[in-house]
């Protein structure tokens, strides 16, 4: 239990727990952190946090998106394009985070507030992120 809580405060990493990676009996466990990890990581370096039950569907965070913009032009016009590359996509109903990757806000550049400006319904929501 110790590890978990360490690992969850980021003070420790998956990496640190070398039977995940060398038993094969903790596979099916070892990639299911892993893809939990991938998001909680993407989210510390971003600071972006999508809250999908207060999500209304709009696409106003689609049609704002820069990164999403540049992806295809049709989506400016709000058209549910199917581009690549794409920050935010509705799907069923709901915005859906596709590619965290591309918003600007990974890396260095932390000023872009576009898509929690423009949603009316406060499911998106930018936390400061150390660095």
């Amino acid at each position: 239990m110790a590890y978990a809580v360490q690992l969850l405060s980021g003070k420790k990493k998956l990496e640190d727990c070398t039977p995940l990676f060398q038993e094969p009996k903790y596979a099916d466990k070892l990639k299911q952190l892993q893809e939990i990890f991938k998001v909680t990581d993407e989210v510390k370096e971003t600071g972006l946090v999508f809250h999908e039950d207060k999500c209304t569907g709009c696409g106003n965070c689609v049609m704002v998106c820069p990164e999403d913009v540049a992806a295809s032009h049709l989506i400016a016009g709000g058209k549910g394009s199917r581009a690549e590359g794409v920050v935010f996509r509705v799907e069923n109903g709901k915005a859906k985070i596709i590619d965290l990757t591309k918003c600007r806000r990974m890396g260095t550049q932390k000023t872009c507030r576009v898509c929690e400006i423009y949603c009316g319904a406060g499911a998106i929501e930018i936390r400061s992120v150390g660095g």
